[in-house]
């Protein structure tokens, strides 16, 4: 990474214990611009400040359960039908019958539970770096002075085996906290690893092709637990800005009581996704693959909002491209009507720009289309 990624500009201060110090109106830092906001109408009557979002549950539910039993090159063409309407109207999907148990999607989401209800002083031993931000978390961009989310989270690398974070970054309370959560890992990296064969098949391509152009068994697989503490200004902040997830694909694990996920509609209507039960992931679309399949499949602006009587927690697997391995708009979706639209980058190179900036939305993506990559050299 980047020098001047080495260090936070600022003090980290811990959302938790902003929360927890009692006052009654959020710090500046954390206001975000009124056109950010979540919407004033939605507040609920009565003065309680609770945010009253509208909510969506139309967002496409695929059923695996099939397709896991039928094994190996069967992929069913309603289920690439399924996925293909997905990704083209929404960018956003629910997974169900997808094969990770549901005794060790509790156990991951207690033991991550445990950690954020520990005090401050026991989780500062873990406090992270924008170098890697491996740890114990509380920003994401690195420009001094600029706007916080109300959150706090912890990052760690899961694959592949040679990029694992070392013992050093897990914590040790919980003690079930790094067993389980590499279970998990396997577990979800094989479903991101069927849902590439989807994809690939879904565009009419060979159903391997989506994972030897993001680097085949190199890919790889980042935790992050985010941990929304009660925020006594939810129509004011933030628990993370709009964005869109720089990698491939992204599986989140939500909490099972309180809802907190927006995702954008092609109107610009924010809405709360409503997970279809507890033991459904929500899968959305990266930027590679927005960039890999040439625009056909756009990653799309989501962000999360905060409770003022409730803490939140989520669970995020990222699956990202070997980070060497230039990612260019695949040659068969290359068209004369569709000429390329994004330089050769790779993940290394987009991930440094995006964590300088942090979270703006899609302007960063969309700022590439025909461009040279910022810093990068290329053409």
């Amino acid at each position: 990474m980047a020098d001047c990624m080495q260090e936070w500009p600022e003090p980290i201060v811990r959302v938790q214990a902003v929360a927890e110090s009692g006052l009654a109106a959020i710090p500046g830092c954390y206001v975000k611009p009124p056109r950010d906001r979540p919407a004033q109408q939605h507040l609920a009557a009565g003065g309680d400040n609770v945010l009253r979002e509208p909510s969506d549950d139309s967002i496409p539910v695929i059923d695996l359960g099939e397709l896991l039993a039928a094994g190996e090159g069967r992929i069913d063409g309603l289920i690439t039908e399924a996925v293909a309407a997905a990704c083209r109207d929404w960018g956003f999907f629910q997974v169900v019958n997808h094969g990770v148990a549901p005794e060790l999607m509790r156990a991951v989401r207690e033991a991550w539970r445990g950690f954020f209800r520990l005090p401050i002083s026991a989780k500062q031993q873990y406090a992270n770096q924008p170098r890697t931000y491996e740890g114990y978390g509380s920003r994401v961009g690195v420009q001094k002075g600029g706007p916080l989310d109300w959150g706090d989270y912890y990052f760690l690398h899961l694959a592949p085996e040679a990029a694992k974070s070392p013992d050093k970054y897990w914590p040790t309370n919980p003690a079930i906290c790094k067993e389980v959560s590499e279970e998990y890992g396997r577990e979800v990296t094989r479903l991101c690893e069927v849902l590439m064969k989807v994809l690939s098949a879904s565009l009419g391509l060979e159903e391997a092709r989506f994972q030897e152009a993001f680097g085949g068994a190199e890919c790889g697989a980042c935790l992050r637990a985010n941990y929304y503490p009660r925020c006594p200004q939810p129509d004011l902040t933030l628990g993370l800005s709009a964005h869109s997830d720089p990698g491939v694909l992204t599986v989140l694990l939500a909490d099972e009581h309180v809802r907190g996920l927006q995702v954008r509609r092609a109107d610009g209507e924010w809405v709360t996704v409503q997970p279809v039960r507890d033991d459904a992931f929500i899968v959305n679309v990266g930027d590679q693959i927005q960039i890999l399949s040439n625009s056909v499949y756009t990653s799309v602006e989501h962000r999360v909002i905060v409770n003022a009587k409730e803490e939140r927690i989520s669970l995020a697997l990222f699956y990202n491209p070997k980070g060497d391995v230039p990612i260019a708009p695949a040659p068969e979706l290359v068209t004369p009507d569709r000429p390329p639209l994004y330089p050769p980058m790779t993940f290394d190179e987009y991930r440094v720009y995006i964590r300088k900036n942090g979270p703006r939305g899609k302007a960063q993506l969309e700022g590439f289309k025909g461009q040279a990559v910022p810093g990068t050299g290329n053409k």
